[in-house]
């Protein structure tokens, strides 16, 4: 995914940089954007047909006036690339009925078992009353795998490891699970071409009738994918997909473009090993992430979790003035600690995509933010307050003996402090241009 993201902001700096805006242009990035999705195993078909539209978009007279061709190159790539993956949100919608049965398929190795565990957080920290039940019969560990992750985020799991019947095991518990709002349902690993497993998944989907059935596609299935969701889609009724593993290097368009197979929208995407690695699909922040241009809503959707609006915004109107002090940076740097690796959540910020920050300012370990907290404890409230005070040889030797650290430790912290500024006075103006794109006239 980060060498797509990459290509496809490669095209977006040959739109900025040509210095004339014509259909030759037009040409060169459809070739750009074709060898970009070829090579992220994307179907040639579909590759085909997103670049027929974007040439018709492109070629027509009726531009909006208050925008550039140029801009309006953009926005073209942008829409189109979201209408190719889905167009707007489709995610769960959680209904009425109680409880809401949520069913995980796929194949061997797909990851079902974590993306249940993932489920289950996401619903549990959004006030559902949510349990998970074990229906993977066939392979020994799988039982015991899920009922660690439900024992790890105090999530009731109903399992039994005696039972041979998937069948038998919902029945076993069914009046039981009448008491929780959302049930997920972990099954067997297939090949979904194994007529065997797929008469069973077929009584399982009889037996159960569940609200949602997600089938769990691994981003480094390549086009392999396409048959394999045919299959369950005739097996069981796909109504969405969960793309996993999409943090790594694997190509993902397989898993992409197998959702034009079965109709059925991407809702969720993995995009790490821990439990709290999972989104609900949002086309629109996808694209705008491949583009360097963020993803304002997967961030504000993180924030959530970590502090309130309030003090969100506060911060965040702090940094973009470039006003803030050391315990403003510490405070922003823990919480984005918690949301994730800083590299991905910078990806979410309009315009930080774009801009080659630091290895040194991404790679902030807690045992470091640990050491700097010791170092601010050190301080007096006027150096806290006001930064600038700290860079002076005496204060940093006075500060290290204070908190038991070296003075290299100490100037460290100052590095972090300059460089935020530093990108901050780069940044000035630029997300809300770059937002100015999202929001242009159709």
């Amino acid at each position: 995914m980060e060498k797509l993201g990459q290509s496809l902001k490669g095209v977006l700096k040959k739109i900025a940089g040509a210095p004339l805006v014509d259909e030759k242009l037009v040409n060169e990035i459809v070739k750009e954007l074709q060898r970009a999705l070829l090579h992220a195993d994307v179907n040639v078909k579909l590759v085909f047909e997103l670049s027929k539209d974007i040439k018709e978009r492109a070629s027509s007279k009726e531009i909006p006036k208050n925008i550039s061709y140029r801009d309006y190159l953009v926005k073209i790539v942008y829409e189109e690339l979201t209408k190719f993956l889905g167009g707007e949100t489709k995610g769960v919608k959680i209904g009425k009925e109680r409880p809401f049965k949520i069913m995980l398929v796929g194949l061997f190795g797909n990851g079902k078992t974590t993306t249940a565990g993932k489920l289950a957080g996401y619903y549990s920290k959004r006030g559902f009353k949510v349990a998970m039940v074990g229906l993977d019969v066939h392979r020994p560990a799988a039982m015991k795998q899920l009922k660690q992750l439900g024992d790890k985020l105090k999530i009731k799991t109903f399992v039994d490891e005696t039972e041979k019947k998937p069948e038998d095991i919902w029945k076993k518990y069914k009046s039981e699970l009448k008491a929780f709002d959302i049930v997920i349902f972990d099954t067997s690993g297939r090949d979904a071409l194994s007529e065997d497993l797929v008469k069973e998944i077929e009584n399982i989907n009889k037996t159960i009738k569940p609200n949602e059935n997600l089938l769990v596609i691994s981003a480094d299935l390549g086009q392999t994918a396409e048959k394999q969701a045919e299959q369950f889609h005739k097996s069981c009724g796909i109504t969405g997909v969960v793309a996993t593993k999409m943090d790594g290097t694997a190509k993902a368009g397989g898993a992409l473009s197998a959702t034009a197979v079965t109709g059925a929208p991407i809702k969720f995407i993995g995009v790490g090993e821990k439990t709290s690695d999972i989104e609900e699909f949002d086309p629109e922040g996808f694209v705008g992430r491949l583009l360097g241009m963020g993803d304002i809503k997967a961030l504000l959707e993180k924030a959530k979790e970590i502090m309130s609006e309030e003090e969100a915004q506060d911060l965040g109107k702090k940094f973009l003035k470039g006003d803030f002090n050391f315990l403003d940076l510490y405070e922003q740097l823990s919480a984005m600690k918690k949301m994730g690796p800083l590299k991905k959540v910078m990806e979410m910020i309009p315009g930080m995509g774009n801009m080659k920050l630091p290895k040194d300012m991404l790679e902030v370990q807690d045992e470091k933010l640990k050491k700097w907290k010791h170092i601010m404890k050190s301080m007096t409230k006027k150096e806290l307050e006001d930064p600038d005070l700290m860079f002076n040889r005496k204060r940093i030797e006075r500060v290290a003996k204070g908190a038991g650290t070296t003075s290299g430790e100490v100037r460290e912290l100052l590095k972090q402090y300059k460089m935020s500024k530093k990108m901050m006075k780069q940044m000035k103006g630029s997300p809300e241009k770059l937002m100015k794109k999202f929001k242009m006239p159709k």
